[in-house]
C-alpha cells in the first residue's frame, strides 16, 4: 500500500463551490444535470459562484437526476424553485439501443423493399472474418410489412390506397407493436404517399408513429431506413422519460429541462420526444462543447477533447471553438445519419474491468462494474479489477481520497482485487498488474486519439489535449507523452463538465433536403425555395426567432463519388464560391482536389440560438497543500515517487505546479508526473506542459 503523509491543513474535498467576493444577484440561476453510465454529474450557476455535484446513476434514470438537483440545491443553499433553467443530458436512447430494450417496433416500407434493414450495404464488420455477422435489425422480419405504392425521384407513380393503409392498421392493432417507422422508397424526393401512410396510421394508432420525410428527408434508403427505425425503437423510451422529468421538475418548482441533442444544441422537451433520434449522443456532445466553452484554442491547431468517465471514454476535436460534427455515425452498428457532434467512444473508462484472454494478455473493458457495485475499491461488494482500482494501487487516488465527495475507499479492497489479477495474469505483485492495467488502458485511449487525429489527416502534437470526466486527468499526460502533445488543459469543473457544457450550450435544429443535381446545371430560384423551406422548418422549432443565427450549407461530391463533403453556402447562393469551398475542402481531407464537375447532393439549414455562457470565478484561497504520498509512474522508473498532493480548489490563480503531484477535488483527480509542471490559469484552469517545452 502507498505511504500516505497527511498534512494538518487538509482541504475540504466534500464540497465543490467556487465562491467569490461579491455576488450581483442579477445572474440567472441555471443548472445542467448529466446522466452518465456510473456517475450523474451537475453543475449549477448561481450568481457568479459554480456548484458541483455527483451522484451514482440509477435506474431509472430520473431519480439519479432529481437527488444531483438537490444536492447541488443544498451545497448552494438555495432553493430548487430558485433555479431559472435547467438543461440535461441523458442516455436513454443510447441504452435502449446498445441493450436492444427499445420499443416493439414495426416497419412500414414499399412493396420488395422489406429487407432493406437486413441487406444493409456490402461492406462487412471484419473484411476477412468468414463467420462475421451484421448487427441485427431493431425490427425483425415479421413486423417488417410493405405496402403498395412507388415513388420515383421525380414523383409519385403509384399513388398510395388509404383503405390498405387501414387494413395494415388493424393488423398492427393485432400485433401490439408500440412504435411504428414508415420509410417508403424516394419519399426524401415526393413525400406525399408517406404522409398519407402517416397521418393514416396515426389517426387508427395510439402509437408514435415516425415517417421518414420528417425524420431524415436525405436519400440512400438503408441509411434513412436504419435512422427512422431507430426514431420510432427508442420514441417510446424517451418519451416515457422526458414527460416524467418534466413533472417532477414541475413538482419541484423547476422549469422544464431543456434537452441536449446528439448535434451539440439544446432543445425543449415536445421537440425531442417528438424527434427521439436527435439524442441518442446527449452527453458525450455536451463534453464537447463544455470543452469547446471553457478552452481557448486560438494558440493551437484545436482541441482534441478527453473524457474518461466510468464506463467509457469519448473523443473528439474542436477547431475555431467549433466542436467537430458529423452525419456519418453507428451506435451499436446501426447507421444514425442524423447531425451529431463527431464523437469516438470506446469501452475503456475508471469502472472498466480487467482481464486475462485465453491466451494470457491483459485485457482492459469494455465490460464495466457500472456504479453498483463499481470497482472493489467502492466497497460496495465489487470484486472484479477496475481501472480505479489500479490507480488506487499506484497512489494516484489516496486512502483518505472522497469520490464524488462523500465515497470513501477501500484500498485493501482494491490491492486484493489487483493481486487476484497478478496471479491469473502470471504477473508478481498487485502493483505489476496495476501497472499493466494502467498501460493496456492507455494504449486503448490513445489509439482512439489516433483515430480522430492521425487517420483524418491532423498532426495531434499540433492540438493540445482538454482532459475532464472523473478519471481523465488520471491518464492525460500519458496519453500526451505516447502522442507527443506538449499542453494538456483540465478545466477547473472538469470532474462535471459534460454537465457544465449544458450550461453553456446553444439551441439549435437541423434540417436536411436531398435534391441531386449538378452544380453547373443548378437552378438557383430552385435551390433557393428548397432553402426557404428548410429555414422555415427550423426556425419554426426555434424559442426565439429573431435572435436565431441561420447557416446554410451543401454537400458536394466530384461526379462518380460515393460520398460527400459538407461546405458552408452564403445568404445569396454562389456557385463559384461553393466550387472553391468544396475543392478546398476535398484537398484538406484526402491531400488532393480534382478537376472533374461538381455535383450538390444534399442542402442543409441550421438555425442556432445562442445561450448565455455561465461565469467562472476563481478565488483559490488558503494552504492548498494537502500532504505527499507515495506514487508510481508507469513509464518513469519501478520505485515510488513522493508526490505532493494539492486541493486544487484552494490553488490561487497564477500558482505554479511541479511534478510529481496530484491534485485533488470532489469530482476528479489531476495526476502530474515528474516530467511535467502545471500553472493556474484566472478562471481556475490548469495547463500543464512537458518540462522544457516552451508554453
Amino acid at each position: 500500500m502507498a505511504d500516505s503523509e497527511t498534512h494538518d491543513t487538509h482541504a475540504d474535498t466534500t464540497e465543490s463551490i467556487n465562491d467569490s467576493t461579491a455576488s450581483t444577484g442579477d445572474e440567472a440561476t441555471r443548472i445542467g444535470v448529466d446522466v452518465g453510465g456510473t456517475f450523474t454529474d451537475v453543475a449549477l450557476s448561481v450568481d457568479d459562484r459554480l456548484v458541483t455535484a455527483k451522484v451514482p446513476s440509477t435506474d431509472p434514470q430520473h431519480l439519479g437526476v432529481l437527488e444531483g438537483l438537490y444536492k447541488a440545491c443544498d451545497r448552494a443553499n438555495i432553493d430548487p424553485s430558485e433555479i431559472d433553467e435547467f438543461a440535461h443530458a441523458m442516455t436513454v436512447s443510447v441504452n435502449a439501443l446498445l441493450e436492444r430494450g427499445g420499443a416493439k417496433t414495426a416497419l412500414v416500407t414499399t412493396e420488395g423493399f422489406r429487407d432493406v434493414l437486413e441487406i444493409g450495404r456490402q461492406d462487412r464488420p471484419d473484411l476477412y472474418d468468414l463467420e462475421a455477422e451484421k448487427p441485427e435489425p431493431v425490427v425483425p422480419r415479421e413486423r417488417r410489412f410493405e405496402i403498395d405504392e412507388r415513388t420515383t425521384p421525380e414523383g409519385v407513380e403509384t399513388p398510395v390506397d388509404p383503405d390498405d393503409v387501414r387494413d395494415l392498421a388493424t393488423t398492427l392493432r393485432e400485433r401490439d407493436v408500440e412504435a411504428v417507422a414508415i420509410c417508403l422508397l424516394h419519399a426524401y424526393a415526393d413525400p406525399e404517399n408517406e404522409r398519407i401512410v402517416a397521418e393514416t396510421l396515426r389517426e387508427e394508432l395510439e402509437v408514435p408513429v415516425s415517417a421518414s420525410n420528417e425524420v431524415l428527408a436525405e436519400f440512400r434508403e438503408f441509411e434513412r431506413t436504419s435512422t427512422t427505425a431507430v426514431d420510432a425503437y427508442v420514441r417510446p423510451a424517451i418519451d416515457t422519460y422526458v414527460g416524467r422529468l418534466v413533472e417532477e421538475a414541475e413538482d419541484a418548482g423547476v422549469p422544464a429541462p431543456q434537452i441536449m441533442q446528439a448535434n451539440g444544441g439544446i432543445a425543449d422537451p415536445e421537440t425531442v420526444r417528438e424527434h427521439a433520434v436527435t439524442t441518442t449522443m446527449s452527453g458525450p456532445a455536451a463534453g464537447v462543447v463544455g470543452a469547446a466553452a471553457t478552452v481557448d484554442d486560438a494558440d493551437t491547431e484545436g482541441l482534441v477533447t478527453f473524457d474518461m468517465g466510468g464506463t467509457s471514454s469519448d473523443v473528439s476535436l474542436v477547431r475555431d471553438g467549433q466542436a467537430a460534427r458529423t452525419t456519418d455515425a453507428e451506435i451499436a452498428g446501426l447507421p444514425i445519419r442524423t447531425p451529431m457532434v463527431d464523437v469516438n467512444t470506446v469501452g475503456a473508462g475508471g469502472g472498466s474491468i480487467a482481464w486475462v484472454d485465453a491466451g494470457g494478455a491483459l485485457r482492459v473493458g469494455p465490460q464495466s462494474s457500472g456504479a453498483d457495485p463499481g470497482p472493489a475499491c467502492y466497497g460496495r461488494g465489487g470484486t472484479d479489477p477496475t481501472v480505479t482500482d489500479a490507480n488506487v494501487v499506484l497512489g494516484y487516488i489516496g486512502p483518505e481520497t472522497a469520490l464524488g465527495g462523500e465515497m470513501t475507499l477501500d484500498v485493501e479492497a482494491a490491492h486484493d482485487a489487483l493481486e487476484g489479477l497478478a496471479e491469473e495474469a502470471g504477473l508478481e505483485s498487485a502493483l505489476e498488474a496495476a501497472r499493466g492495467v494502467y498501460r493496456v488502458a492507455n494504449a486503448t485511449m490513445t489509439r482512439t486519439i489516433r483515430s480522430v487525429t492521425v487517420e483524418r489527416g491532423h498532426d495531434p502534437r499540433e492540438f493540445a489535449l482538454v482532459a475532464f470526466g472523473g478519471a481523465g486527468p488520471m491518464h492525460a499526460t500519458a496519453l500526451a507523452d505516447a502522442l507527443e502533445v506538449d499542453r494538456v488543459v483540465v478545466p477547473r469543473p472538469g470532474g462535471v463538465l459534460s454537465a457544465f457544457g449544458l450550461l453553456a450550450a446553444d439551441e439549435s435544429y437541423d434540417a436536411v433536403r436531398t435534391v441531386g443535381v449538378g452544380l453547373d446545371d443548378a437552378e438557383k430560384s430552385r435551390l433557393e425555395d428548397v432553402y426557404d423551406d428548410l429555414v422555415g422548418d427550423v426556425l419554426a422549432d426555434a424559442s426565439d426567432r429573431e435572435a436565431a443565427r441561420v447557416e446554410r450549407a451543401a454537400d458536394c461530391r466530384y461526379a462518380g463519388q460515393s460520398f460527400e463533403l459538407t461546405v458552408p453556402v452564403d445568404e445569396s447562393f454562389d456557385p463559384q464560391a461553393v466550387a472553391t469551398r468544396f475543392h478546398e475542402a476535398h484537398e484538406q481531407a484526402y491531400g488532393y482536389a480534382m478537376s472533374e464537375s461538381i455535383e450538390i447532393v444534399n442542402l442543409r439549414a441550421t438555425a442556432t440560438v445562442p445561450g448565455t455562457d455561465p461565469v467562472v470565478r476563481h478565488d483559490g484561497a488558503g494552504d492548498a497543500l494537502v500532504g505527499t504520498r507515495e506514487a508510481h509512474f508507469p513509464g518513469i522508473g519501478t520505485e515510488p515517487r513522493k508526490a505532493t498532493v494539492y486541493a486544487r480548489d484552494r490553488l490561487e490563480a497564477g500558482a505554479t505546479i511541479s511534478g510529481p503531484a496530484v491534485l485533488e477535488q470532489a469530482e476528479s483527480t489531476t495526476v502530474v508526473p515528474p516530467t511535467w509542471a502545471g500553472e493556474i490559469l484566472a478562471d481556475g484552469t490548469l495547463v500543464l506542459t512537458r518540462e522544457g517545452v516552451d508554453n
